[in-house]
């Protein structure tokens, strides 16, 4: 029974172990069947590593023969997957570019056995683009121009001069041109002998007068066995070396960067003039001219703009034919280089008049980036050197000769006083706009100084229509234009500024359709406000309630211009025209002949009457001032406003109805200062409203003007906290997507004037500019003797602060922007934010190496190893390597920076190469432990370049 009772597991066990087609595999238990197998095929592949080639070859022809269809296909699989077994035609892959470039290294030899390789070969290598350079090289050119369909003319032209080529051998060469080793008489060879001697001696001579010339114009540089000697006989030793010597370093050290400043070329002896004394003469013949041809030139109109001014290029679009155009970039250029590129402007002649179009306000113009002309530094001898050579450019005042600033200089005491100061410093006439405009560029348009022309000086430049419809749309236009530039910098990164500014002008005026704007400015104007209106009270008939607010706004325009048709005719009838006043002074003058009164008398009646006129005048400008400030208060606070009923509002109401958009602790971060100024500044408007209601000459503003600046440590919380509250919009808009979509529903749209909330914001920063310029304004048209003028005085003193408190903040956010876009797009940079560090200026240039330093700098050869781009700071020098980056399926490229190193600018030393035969535009930076051998793609761009490091480094040395 035992025995019947294993029987069971006996079988199992039994079972387990049968084998099927082999007496080594079992049957059922599937990991020893693995295991056993693994065994197997590890041994046969120890028995495949031992056999002979010959052995394994008959074991897998054995292995093979046995396999199935499916087995095999299986192998086939295997192999066309890892081991490429059929060969490729590179041509048939590779895109048809990279085979000719192929193809291009091979010998025309090589290129006609190529051709009898295939038929796809044979196309290639028969392209005109690889047998043309092998023709051009030895001058053989095809005599006529191929058809577009011709195919392989190159190639047989190649071949048939080739074949009509004369082939000598050496002999039969010596036999027919003779030999070059005949024998020369003894006295012959003699004189040969002395004559090369002695070019031999002059050439040595003269080499070694140009090295005298060159060391002395070039700075001393501490390097090599000058700065070994220098350490063995100048440098003190022993404890006197541990105290004094890091001392002397630094002196030694800036005196050969001064060095290197002072030996650098000037204006008037560019780099390369000094190479080429008769190349100079020649080029500048012209500059030399007698007075009588240059008074034949004349009527030359230039004009200076600014890459500050906003949608600079639609003005340059503006600029009238025969009008000499110069576009400067306002940061990155000294008033040196300005100088230069109006001398390259004029070649030589004189202008009869030039307008300078840059920023600026009614005391100061923004020249420059660091060069603000106002009063104080007019006389500095940088400044005062600027203007009597600028002034030396333009005819005088006796010929007509004028400077036009397109600055409200005429507006203030101070503008008043820089133009006097200019007048007499130069001996020329200059003139500014008398006229304020605030928030815009209208003032251009206003009464300038000085004598009546027969049109106003803004048109001796400009096209009416442009340049107003400029002015009427700066602030849209700009922000419009922003993207105008990033889409199309890259198209016209090759192209001169000027010529960059007039093509996207004329782009923008073209699709914009200027002209049909300026006709429908009103119509648009009236039909925003009513939106607006509409959106305030949110009327269930929104196209009834348009209609009736239109109907309104008309007739309150006709009846507006109906009040000034009876003004204008009540003016006429009282204060007649100039024709008119002569006239009655005639007759009053004939009159006082007949009755043969005495000449004080008569002369007593003109002085009273003029003084009369003087009073007129002033009173009407100032009530014009008056109206002025009014109008743009008024302005300012609907700005305000829309910050109030667009955002606060819908945002509180949103968090009373417990569906908050943003929480109570960030609506009144973002909005509480702000709110603040609304209602200070609705107090302000309504004193100034009440004040003009009752106006008089007599009556002032400068006290309703300190009360406020009593107020102003509103303003003072809201400018300490707008970067915080800027910071909270984006925190807030990245983290809360309702108050994203919030933003994107009511930013730029028409009852936010196309602005959003960010720039809505930044209202009160501008706002006191204009009052700055509308105090100035009013202070100038307010007599000596009126109580309001002390009063505006300390007005202008309490604004003047926080004016000037704001531009700092405003500076310190534009350098922080700007120094983090910098780091952005160079790869590898260091850290670049630091206490007062902005970017000047970035120059693309190439690197060169020089293939023979020990010659002669005229003999100098120089290859080109990489592009460069130089990153000017106000304290360091930036070197960056600069390549090309290739979008897939974009037309433009982008421009990719590496860093490569950095110097502190008062360790900087610079040396000129003159221009040569073999260069051109190059100079030389050294650092402390490396050296760039540079060179501009212009002469232009050397020179300007040049100067404003120079200006950087002295006043980081300072």
């Amino acid at each position: 029974m035992s025995s019947l009772r294993n029987f069971p597991q006996e079988s199992l066990e039994v079972e387990s172990y049968r084998t099927r087609f082999s007496a080594w595999t079992p049957f059922n238990n599937q990991s020893l069947n693995r295991q056993l197998f693994q065994e197997r095929v590890n041994l046969i592949s120890h028995w495949f590593g031992l056999w002979t080639n010959k052995q394994r070859r008959e074991f897998l022809f054995t292995i093979l023969s046995q396999c199935s269809r499916s087995q095999l296909r299986f192998m086939q699989d295997w192999f066309s997957e890892r081991k490429q077994v059929a060969r490729v035609d590179f041509s048939t892959v590779l895109p048809r570019s990279l085979s000719l470039y192929i193809f291009s290294f091979l010998s025309p030899k090589d290129l006609c056995a190529a051709a009898q390789v295939s038929w796809p070969w044979k196309f290639l290598t028969e392209q005109d683009c690889l047998w043309m350079p092998k023709c051009t090289k030895f001058g053989w050119f095809l005599p006529y121009t191929p058809t577009q369909n011709e195919y392989g003319a190159w190639k047989h032209h190649y071949i048939a001069c080739v074949s009509s080529l004369d082939w000598l051998t050496p002999r039969e060469a010596a036999a027919v041109y003779g030999t070059l080793n005949e024998p020369k008489p003894e006295d012959e060879e003699f004189q040969e002998r002395q004559r090369e001697k002695c070019l031999r001696k002059i050439i040595w001579e003269n080499i070694a007068f140009r090295k005298k010339e060159l060391f002395k114009a070039r700075p001393p540089w501490l390097s090599g066995t000058r700065s070994r000697i220098l350490e063995s006989s100048s440098l003190p030793h022993g404890p006197q070396m541990g105290r004094d010597g890091a001392g002397f370093y630094e002196a030694l050290e800036r005196q050969l960067v001064l060095a290197s400043l002072d030996a650098l070329p000037k204006r008037s002896n560019l780099s390369g003039s000094h190479s080429y004394p008769l190349l100079l003469k020649k080029n500048h013949h012209g500059v030399g001219r007698t007075d009588d041809s240059s008074s034949g030139a004349l009527q030359t109109h230039v004009i200076l703009i600014s890459s500050r001014i906003p949608a600079y290029e639609m003005v340059v679009e503006g600029v009238k034919v025969g009008v000499v155009t110069v576009l400067y970039e306002h940061s990155g250029v000294t008033l040196e280089g300005l100088l230069h590129l109006v001398d390259r402007a004029l070649q030589g002649r004189k202008a009869q008049s030039l307008g300078i179009f840059s920023g600026g306000n009614s005391r100061e113009i923004d020249l420059l980036q660091g060069y603000k002309i106002c009063i104080k530094n007019l006389l500095s001898p940088e400044v005062r050197d600027f203007w009597e050579k600028l002034g030396s450019c333009v005819a005088t005042t006796e010929e007509g000769g004028r400077v036009d600033f397109f600055v409200p200089l005429g507006a203030s005491e101070a503008g008043m006083e820089v133009l006097s100061q200019l007048s007499q410093l130069t001996g020329t006439f200059f003139s500014a706009p008398t006229g304020i405009a605030t928030g815009s560029y209208q003032h251009i348009f206003s009464d300038w100084l000085g004598a009546q022309q027969d049109r106003p000086p803004p048109y001796n430049y400009f096209s009416e229509s442009k340049l107003q419809a400029w002015s009427s749309f700066t602030d849209s236009l700009e922000d419009a234009l922003k993207s105008v530039r990033k889409e199309l910098h890259p198209l016209f990164k090759n192209f001169q500024k000027s010529i960059s500014g007039q093509i996207i002008g004329q782009f923008m005026f073209d699709a914009l359709s200027m002209a049909s704007i300026l006709r429908n400015q009103d119509a648009a104007q009236a039909l925003a406000d009513g939106l607006m209106e509409l959106s305030k009270e949110g009327s269930d008939k929104p196209l009834d309630f348009l209609s009736s607010f239109l109907l309104k706004k008309s007739r309150k325009r006709s009846e507006e211009s109906e009040g000034n048709d009876i003004l204008i005719e009540c003016d006429v009838k009282v204060t007649p025209g100039p024709p008119a006043k002569e006239r009655s002074a005639v007759e009053d003058n004939s009159q006082d002949t007949k009755s043969s009164p005495s000449q004080s008398d008569l002369n007593m009646e003109v002085l009273v009457k003029l003084e009369r006129k003087l009073k007129m005048n002033s009173v009407e400008k100032r009530t014009h001032v008056v109206r002025e400030l009014v109008q743009s208060e008024r302005r300012y606070v609907q700005m305000l406003g829309i910050v109030r009923d667009v955002y606060a509002r819908p945002l509180r109401a949103a968090l009373s109805s417990n569906r908050a958009i943003l929480s109570a602790a960030n609506i009144h971060i973002i909005f509480s200062d702000i709110l603040r100024i609304l209602e200070l500044n609705r107090e302000f408007l309504d004193n100034l409203r009440d004040r003009l209601q009752e106006w008089s000459p007599a009556h002032c503003v400068g006290e309703i003007f300190m009360k406020f600046g009593r107020q102003l440590n509103t303003y003072t919380n809201f400018f300490n906290n707008y970067p915080v509250v800027l910071k909270t919009i984006e925190k807030c808009r990245e983290m809360t997507p309702a108050f994203r979509a919030f933003l994107k529903r009511h930013d730029k749209t028409i009852v936010t004037r196309m602005l959003s909330l960010p720039e809505l914001l930044l209202c009160p920063s501008r706002r006191f500019g204009e009052y700055i310029h509308l105090l100035y304004a009013l202070r100038l048209h307010t007599p000596a003797g009126h109580t309001d003028r002390g009063d505006l005085t300390t007005a202008i003193d309490q604004i003047k602060k926080y004016e000037d408190y704001i531009e700092q903040i405003k500076e310190n956010i534009n350098m922080k922007e700007q120094l983090s876009d910098v780091q952005m797009i160079i790869s590898g940079c260091p850290t670049l934010s630091g206490v007062n560090r902005y970017l000047i200026r970035i120059q693309d240039v190439v690197q060169l190496h020089c293939c023979s330093e020990t010659m002669d700098f005229s003999l100098r050869l120089y290859e080109e190893t990489r592009d460069l781009s130089l990153f000017l700071f106000n304290d360091a020098l930036l070197v960056t390597s600069r390549g090309t980056a290739h979008t897939p399926f974009e037309r433009t490229s982008k421009t990719i920076y590496q860093f490569s190193a950095s110097v502190a600018l008062p360790r900087m030393l610079i040396e000129d190469i003159p221009d040569s035969k073999y260069v051109k535009n190059a100079f030389i930076l050294q650092g402390p432990k490396r050296e760039w051998i540079c060179a501009t793609e212009e002469a232009d761009d050397k020179f300007l370049w040049l100067s404003v490091l120079q200006s950087a480094i002295r006043s980081s040395m300072k």
